[in-house]
C-alpha cells in the first residue's frame, strides 16, 4: 500500500500539468479574449489582424468562458486519469468526478472576468486591489492573482480526488 500522500502529491502534480496545458495550450485565442464580455463591456475579437472584429457581449463571454472551462477539465480529466493509469493508481469515480466538477466550477468563476468579478473584487476586499491592477516592471497582479486561485482549488480538488485511490 502506497501512503496516501504520495498518491496525493501525484495527482496534485498529474492534476497541475493538465490544468497549466488546458489554460495555455489549449484554449483559444477566441475563449481567452471574449470570456470575460459583458453587454456593458463588450469585446472586439478579430482571428487575425486582417480580420474586421466582431463584438461580443454577455452571452457570448458565457459561452467562451464554458467551453474554455470544459476544455480544460477535459486536459485536467485526461493528464490525471493517464497519469494514475501508468503509476497504478486507482481513482474512486466518484470523487474523481466531484474533484473535476470543483475545477470546472472554480474555474469558471475566476475566469469569467467581467468588471468587478469574482477575483477583482475579492482582491479589492483583502487590501489586494492595487497589485491587481499592476502590469508594470514584468508583473501582471490579475494573472498572479488568478493563477494563485487556481493553484489553491487545484491542491483542494486532488485531495478530493485521493478519497478512495488506492494502488494496483
Amino acid at each position: 500500500m502506497t501512503h496516501r500522500s504520495a498518491l496525493f502529491a501525484a495527482v496534485l502534480g498529474l492534476g497541475r500539468a493538465g490544468a497549466n496545458i488546458g489554460d495555455h495550450w489549449i484554449q483559444s485565442d477566441y475563449c481567452a479574449r471574449v470570456k470575460g464580455a459583458a453587454d456593458d463591456k463588450p469585446v472586439h475579437f478579430a482571428a487575425t489582424p486582417d480580420d474586421e472584429p466582431t463584438v461580443h457581449g454577455t452571452a457570448d463571454g458565457i459561452k467562451a468562458c464554458a467551453w474554455h472551462c470544459l476544455t480544460y477539465t477535459a486536459t485536467q480529466a485526461l493528464a490525471v486519469g493517464a497519469g494514475a493509469r501508468v503509476l497504478g493508481i486507482r481513482l474512486h469515480p466518484g470523487a474523481a468526478a466531484a474533484a473535476l466538477a470543483l475545477s470546472f466550477v472554480t474555474h469558471y468563476a475566476a475566469d469569467r472576468r467581467v468588471p468587478g468579478g469574482l477575483l477583482e473584487t475579492l482582491a479589492t476586499k483583502t487590501g489586494k486591489g492595487n497589485f491587481w491592477r499592476l502590469a508594470d516592471h514584468g508583473i501582471n497582479g490579475a494573472y498572479c492573482l488568478d493563477s494563485a486561485w487556481h493553484h489553491g482549488w487545484e491542491t483542494a480538488a486532488a485531495l478530493v480526488t485521493t478519497i478512495g485511490a488506492t494502488t494496483r
